[in-house]
């Protein structure tokens, strides 16, 4: 019988092509145990809202990014948006509503719809699915054992916003206590009133919270998920790295405009209280939590903007 055998070079192709493979396999492999070695036992805070919730797909995504950090040891804080949802239930009883300095001004009536809808339906979805991702996960309140104390937020222009609250103080140790038992909070951004106000609920900004729990917390990180790319410049390009100073530059500018600003103040916030960076990351992206995370703030990955001091 005869024997065939195959062209050496295709052998040597065929050798050469897994040998890129194992490269690539283990260069990825080895950028994740470094990212998550370096954030191993510390805190990262998300804000999660826009297209990362409302898309089925990116939600369920965003929820087994939670679990896999979970179980790389890194402690997640999950604050949660709502506003698309909270219109619709408004809409759907007829309550009125309207934005002032993009702020939704929040009468008694406001409130008591949005924390039906986030602190209800919205925040154990999110949180059920984190468990079903195969992590922990419980919901909270901003009001449960006064996590977001607050006072009423005054608008710069002289708007009555009603019951929107400005956060005032956390609640550390009750989030550092239900982070040790390694299960991940997944709060709604509705506070509560201070003192004689305490049975008050505040309407909160679910990013100026980010911000200030993340501060508050020393957290390492803080990530604000949105529906582009990051920061851009004047001709619509991508700005990865900015300081605090060049922020408030591109503001007096005007390069950064409307829904950004409030996002890169609570920005600024949060590294301003100590947190170590700050991203602002495109959560339309797949698993763009997971993927800014684990790239140890390389500024070569997918999408986003880094804020730092």
């Amino acid at each position: 019988s005869v024997v065939a055998f195959a062209p050496i070079h295709n052998s040597q192709s065929k050798t050469s092509y897994y040998a890129a493979e194992s490269s690539l396999v283990a260069d990825t492999a080895l950028q994740i145990s470094e990212a998550a070695a370096s954030l191993r036992g510390k805190i990262i805070v998300v804000k999660y809202g826009g297209n990362a919730m409302t898309s089925p797909e990116l939600a369920k995504g965003f929820c087994q990014d939670v679990a896999a950090l979970q179980n790389l040891g890194i402690k997640v804080v999950v604050v949660h948006g709502g506003g698309p949802q909270i219109s619709a239930m408004l809409k759907k009883v007829g309550v009125e509503t309207r934005f002032e300095g993009g702020m939704r001004v929040s009468s008694s009536e406001v409130v008591d719809i949005a924390e039906m809808v986030l602190c209800g339906s919205v925040n154990k979805q999110i949180a059920s699915s984190v468990c079903s991702a195969g992590g922990r996960a419980i919901g909270l309140s901003g009001r449960d054992d006064s996590l977001l104390q607050c006072t009423k937020q005054e608008n710069k222009d002289g708007y009555d916003l009603e019951f929107v609250g400005k956060v005032e103080s956390v609640n550390t140790k009750l989030l550092e206590s239900i982070l040790d038992l390694g299960i991940t909070p997944v709060v709604s951004p509705i506070g509560t009133g201070i003192d004689e106000e305490s049975n008050v609920a505040y309407n909160v900004n679910a990013d100026a919270a980010a911000g200030r729990i993340a501060g508050e917390l020393k957290a390492s990180r803080v990530l604000f998920l949105t529906d582009i790319a990051g920061v851009l410049d004047k001709e619509m390009k991508l700005l990865r790295n900015l300081t605090v100073k060049q922020i408030d530059e591109l503001i007096d500018d005007e390069t950064i405009t409307g829904g950004m600003i409030p996002k890169v103040t609570f920005a600024t916030s949060a590294v301003e209280l100590g947190v170590g960076s700050a991203f602002i990351t495109d959560g339309r992206i797949p698993h763009a939590l997971l993927t800014q995370v684990l790239s140890s703030g390389n500024s070569d990955s997918e999408g986003g903007t880094i804020v730092t001091i």
